[in-house]
């Protein structure tokens, strides 16, 4: 089945969140290529892919971000 490229879990995590946090850099190109994504979209704990990507430390995704 298809998946919205935007779709929260129950955490108000995305995919784009999921992948920054685990410095999957070719699944973020993917995603912010689709045009549907927020880059800055926020979970319920106030954190974006951006924030997730520095405290984890993959660098490359933060500049992708």
């Amino acid at each position: 089945g298809k998946v919205e490229a935007d779709s929260k879990d129950k955490y108000g995590q995305t995919p784009l969140s999921w992948a920054a946090r685990n410095g999957h850099e070719a699944v973020i190109k993917l995603l912010l290529s689709t045009g549907k994504v927020e880059a800055d979209s926020e979970d319920e704990n106030s954190r974006t892919p951006l924030s997730w990507a520095a405290q984890n430390g993959h660098e490359a995704v933060v500049k992708l971000l």
